[in-house]
């Protein structure tokens, strides 16, 4: 139905059938968080939530853009034109992904795009990933560029670093890129090799919940690219290129050597403990323990709360009433400060756990929050 939307919508809007339809998903992060900058482990998978796109081909060197999800007409821009901080509204995310792909080398002459995407914004499910990569990879079609999906996640993230200017890693783009339904995305982002781990919670009794707290995020913003910094200062402190050198046997040692830096102490036991918790998840996981993946989640985002420090009341108390509630474990997921919690819960419980974290909110005077099941789905892929 979407893929059918989208397409009428494109013809409606450029009075010509599209050349193609294509769709990336969202992502939830599992396990693993704020260490792919640092050149660690994670562990996403794909949602049933995508960004629809359909897209033509143009060689004038023009690009027309439109979302149904965004109030205005269609922005109108010239290829040639196109520079790093030139747009800031949400045009810059597939714009900057022409750039990319042109800033490379590749030919991209120019476009059509029509978009329409299900993946909630500012929700931490990586939205703005799931709109990179579906342009890219009908460009990647289009043009006949013959791109793997990991190097179009790479030059994903090299627009919304570059062209945009907010400094995420590669977890997200990859993870839009390469999923594969029914499994969990096992990712070393420092040479981007990939574990396809099978993850099938409900033939094991087991749900996935997500928890969109409605308290809104932005990547961009200050306080992300503060600990990133610090992660760097903290790698520089320890003579390593980067904080996923540290071995975890050698936490507390490492943590001596950088003194009275206590703010970086913080952000390195996080980085260096939530990829051992990575690396344990995936050992549960092909060893059929599921369950006890429940609690290693909870331990993650007491280090997100603690150490990183990019939790909010809104995602602690997710974390705190589904526990008491009697869920497997939880954690916020995503970058943080706002966003989506997720719950590992028996499916027998889903019920008696969603009405218990509504009726917390409710209490705390917090909006409601939307709670859906996250089920591993397919990546990105061409629709028709």
């Amino acid at each position: 139905m979407a893929e059918q939307r989208v397409r009428e919508d494109f013809v409606e809007l450029y009075g010509a059938e599209p050349d193609g339809v294509w769709a990336a998903p969202g992502r939830v992060n599992l396990i693993g968080e704020h260490t792919d900058y640092n050149d660690g482990f994670v562990m996403p998978f794909a949602l049933p939530h995508t960004a629809v796109a359909a897209v033509s081909r143009r060689e004038d060197g023009r690009l027309r853009l439109h979302s149904s999800d965004i109030e205005g007409g269609v922005v109108e821009l010239e290829v040639d034109s196109l520079t790093p901080g030139s747009d800031d509204g949400w045009a810059s995310y597939p714009a900057g992904v022409v750039w990319a792909l042109r800033d490379a080398g590749h030919p991209v002459a120019g476009a059509d795009v029509h978009l329409a995407s299900t993946v909630p914004t500012g929700a931490g499910l990586s939205s703005s990933a799931a709109l990179e990569v579906v342009v890219a990879l009908a460009l990647n079609d289009l043009f006949a560029l013959g791109l793997p999906g990991w190097k179009l996640a790479r030059l994903c993230q090299r627009a919304e670093n570059v062209y945009v200017g907010a400094p995420t890693g590669i977890m997200d783009q990859t993870a839009s890129a390469c999923c594969e339904s029914g499994h969990a995305l096992f990712l070393d982002t420092r040479d981007l090799s990939q574990k396809q781990i099978p993850l099938d919670l409900a033939a094991e009794g087991m749900r996935l919940l997500v928890v969109d707290t409605q308290v809104t995020h932005a990547h961009s913003g200050g306080e992300y690219g503060k600990r990133r910094a610090g992660c760097e200062k903290g790698a520089a402190l320890l003579g390593v290129d980067a904080l996923r050198d540290v071995p975890f046997d050698g936490l507390d040692a490492a943590l001596a050597r950088l003194g009275d830096e206590e703010e970086v102490r913080r952000l390195v036991r996080h980085v260096v403990t939530e990829d051992e918790r990575v690396e344990r998840v995936v050992r549960l996981l092909e060893s059929g323990d599921t369950r006890a993946v429940g609690p290693v989640l909870t331990e993650g985002h007491a280090s997100l709360r603690d150490d990183f420090q990019v939790s909010c009341p809104e995602l602690d108390l997710v974390v705190e009433t589904a526990v008491a509630a009697g869920a497997l474990g939880a954690r916020m997921t995503g970058g943080g400060f706002g966003g989506s919690a997720i719950v590992l819960a028996e499916a027998a419980d889903v019920d008696t756990l969603t009405k218990a974290v509504e009726e917390a909110f409710a209490a705390a005077g917090y909006a409601a929050p939307r709670v859906f099941e996250a089920v591993p789905s397919a990546g990105a892929r061409r629709l028709s």
